[in-house]
């Protein structure tokens, strides 16, 4: 069976991320599914921003009435200075508009820049079910619940939300799909009665915000829960994971000059242990490819690019994250 491809923030190497316009070129370029990143505002809505801190997404920094609720948090360990979702309304984030995140790498996409509100999870499934009746493809979302361990000390439980939205939304079906980098909030999610497949992020350094936060200096590295061990205890945990997602770094097998030489064993072990297993992200630009596959020296230019996503996605692998979905069906649909 091929691999799914997933818009990664919608077709957000064509489009500033979250917005309507990245979420419906997405599809229009193949994709059988797109990520949203959900956070929360103060009265409870669930919005599609990649972190809850807004300045690099939003122009939140341009606007005078909100120049006094700029702070400094620390989120899962880690201070950030900006604004944050959670200190507004969602009537006040809808008059925000929504702006390219790397704007020195993709120039192109800074031209849409202050054209598109932020989205609500609502209306993407408006939207994804809108696009759905324009095509035979079933597509799907695969929503990523952020920093669930920290919405809930404010008294904003992301799993509960969720489960509200997706039932309003009559979205309890298996095109949804939900991750998280926190085990803990994919069991709260299945706990409330949300169907579909539930996936493990995994970074390839670090812990779990969540678990550091129960167990200290006794919480499982992302390292040991991808062991032969760790993966067989997610298969058979109570947390009721049915498969994880990691970096590209993770698949792409390396020696010690650190030039690729194939794929790594993870996707076999992965899949031996009973779980599937997805890629993230896949992307073109130098910058992001493994020094095998750069071509030149200027960061934002294309380079091999179709030979590091030919290794990833004839690697067994079950879905792949893209930020230009067109190029990963492309490749894709070539190794028939």
């Amino acid at each position: 069976m091929q691999p799914i491809v997933i818009g990664h923030r919608g077709a957000s190497g064509h489009r500033p991320e979250h917005t309507r316009s990245a979420f419906n070129l997405a599809f229009a370029l193949g994709a059988d599914a797109v990520e949203p990143d959900l956070v929360a505002t103060r009265d409870g809505v669930l919005v599609i921003r990649h972190e809850n801190e807004i300045s690099g997404t939003t122009d939140v920094a341009t606007r005078a009435e909100f120049a006094a609720r700029r702070t400094e948090k620390h989120i899962d360990g880690k201070s950030v200075t900006g604004w944050f979702t959670e200190d507004f309304t969602w009537e006040e984030l809808s008059i925000l508009r929504a702006r390219e995140r790397l704007p020195t790498l993709r120039q192109s996409n800074t031209t849409f820049d202050d054209q598109q509100p932020i989205l609500r999870l609502r209306d993407l499934f408006d939207l994804v079910d809108a696009a759905a009746g324009q095509t035979d493809r079933v597509l799907g979302i695969v929503a990523e619940i952020k920093h669930g361990n920290y919405f809930a000390s404010l008294d904003l439980p992301l799993p509960e939300l969720f489960a509200a939205e997706v039932s309003g939304a009559g979205w309890n079906t298996d095109r949804l799909t939900v991750e998280s980098f926190e085990p803990s909030v994919l069991a709260q999610v299945r706990a409330q009665g949300v169907r579909g497949k539930h996936i493990f992020l995994l970074e390839d350094q670090g812990h779990p915000a969540d678990q550091l936060s129960e167990y200290g200096a006794g919480a499982l590295s992302y390292a040991e829960h991808l062991t032969a061990d760790g993966l067989a205890s997610l298969a058979a945990g109570s947390d009721g994971i049915d498969g994880i997602s990691v970096p590209k770094s993770l698949i792409l097998e390396t020696d010690d000059a650190g030039e690729v030489t194939g794929a790594s064993a993870l996707v076999d072990d992965a899949h031996a242990a009973g779980l599937e297993i997805y890629c993230w992200t896949l992307r073109p630009e130098n910058k992001f490819l493994a020094t095998t596959f750069q071509s030149g020296t200027r960061r934002a230019d294309f380079g091999h690019w179709q030979s590091e996503f030919r290794v990833i996605l004839d690697s067994g692998v079950d879905g792949v994250f893209a930020d230009h979905p067109d190029l990963a069906v492309h490749v894709r649909d070539g190794l028939r």
